[in-house]
């Protein structure tokens, strides 16, 4: 709750920042984390202190003054409200973010191997999409870049996840490592429905380079033979070209 959190922050220092999937960590240096995830809409900015808070800015940080002496704010804006916020203890996540313990490899983390990939698809009997959604099989690819996974590495979403050769299987991973280097290189994808930034308030521009997410019925860049198509996988709108993705 709101207590839970002012006391967890007041009068520390952050002292590191890295990610685990979907989930932003902040290691305190009073030995707690603080954790956000941004789900569909949330922001973290930071701006100089004093500047007009937009609506939903949820959480505001105050930051202590830099080399400068200029102050600044860290603020967590989230027009849905299905972010989260929290300050946990690591040595006890099952308490407030069980769903980290549950979560599988990283992709882009330099253990990903197709090994690893090979072992998190054996046995499965989902389709690819939803697989390559499921955070507890590998952690962090969202709705947009299971679809450009997928058509980069010619595989229909429809496909078993447990029946794939080897080969496929090193298809896909290298598929996975290339689409996602180039979405972090690009600064994500905004989109008008999302408002995605990066800390400094710049927007990325990977949407620019989609192949088939949000191109249903327009030809497919790829093969120039067929259009995009769209169908519901995994609760999720899926987008894919039926001539490239067999």
């Amino acid at each position: 709750g709101r207590e839970a959190i002012i006391d967890g922050l007041t009068g520390t220092r952050l002292v590191a920042a890295r990610r685990r999937g979907k989930y932003l960590l902040c290691d305190l240096d009073s030995g707690g984390v603080l954790m956000m995830h941004l789900r569909m809409s949330g922001r973290v900015l930071v701006v100089d202190a004093g500047t007009a808070r937009p609506p939903h800015t949820h959480v505001v940080m105050h930051l202590s003054p830099d080399a400068n002496g200029m102050r600044h704010e860290m603020w967590f804006v989230d027009p849905r409200t299905f972010g989260e916020v929290v300050v946990f203890d690591p040595e006890h996540p099952e308490v407030l973010v069980p769903e980290l313990d549950r979560l599988g490899p990283v992709p882009l983390a330099p253990g990903f191997t197709p090994e690893v990939l090979a072992e998190r698809l054996r046995g499965k009997r989902t389709n690819l999409k939803a697989t390559l959604l499921d955070q507890g099989v590998v952690a962090g690819i969202g709705n947009i870049y299971a679809d450009e996974i997928l058509h980069r590495a010619k595989l229909s979403p429809h496909r078993t996840a447990g029946s794939l050769r080897r080969a496929t299987v090193e298809r896909l991973h290298t598929s996975i490592v290339a689409v996602l280097e180039r979405a972090v290189e690009a600064g994500g994808s905004t989109l008008t429905d999302t408002q995605y930034v990066d800390i400094e308030g710049n927007e990325g521009w990977f949407q620019l380079e989609h192949r088939v997410y949000g191109r249903a019925g327009e030809s497919c860049l790829t093969c120039r033979r067929a259009r995009i198509s769209r169908t519901t996988l995994a609760g999720r709108t899926t987008c894919y070209c039926g001539v490239c993705q067999r």
